[in-house]
């Protein structure tokens, strides 16, 4: 398995398949190819047999340089439960916490039991809010109207290499 970053031509590869990774649900739209050409140092693939694996889209925050965002994480059905994800994520928090980042955010959905959970797990906290839905605290609209949201953060600690 190579870990590596992402890069522009992954951009053809992941949206040919990521609707299907989803169950056929819609979610190519979220990742236009400019994440793919102007993020890579910061997001990366998990390539076996020149098939991508798994994939993180991930970005420090342009108004908020100490946070650091995760956007878009996919692993193919065929290799879930073998801990893709959890390598991705701690290399983003690696790269990032190196970066001078401290604090990491992202979103699901209320209905997305498993990702909550792997969130959880990861050391993310949900950010509270006077709102539930599924019983975790959403926030309303957060990805457009009547896209309400489930918002996490998780503190890094500070890197190793001094930075």
């Amino acid at each position: 398995m190579l870990l590596r970053n992402l890069v522009s031509s992954d951009f053809e590869v992941i949206t040919s398949v990521v609707d299907e990774w989803w169950g056929g649900r819609a979610v190519k739209h979220l990742m236009p190819r400019l994440f793919f050409e102007h993020f890579s140092p910061t997001s990366f693939a998990l390539v076996e047999d020149h098939e991508v694996q798994a994939f993180l889209i991930g970005l420090v925050s342009q108004s908020c340089p100490a946070v650091a965002y995760i956007h878009f994480v996919g692993v193919a059905p065929a290799c879930r439960g073998r801990g893709h994800g959890r390598l991705l994520y701690s290399t983003f928090f690696e790269r990032v916490s190196a970066l001078g980042c401290t604090e990491v955010h992202c979103i699901t959905s209320s209905t997305n039991v498993a990702s909550i959970e792997f969130h959880r797990q990861m050391g993310f906290n949900l950010v509270s809010s006077d709102v539930q839905e599924n019983g975790v605290p959403v926030s309303l609209h957060y990805a457009g109207a009547g896209q309400h949201r489930v918002l996490f953060r998780k503190t890094l600690r500070p890197s190793s290499n001094g930075a």
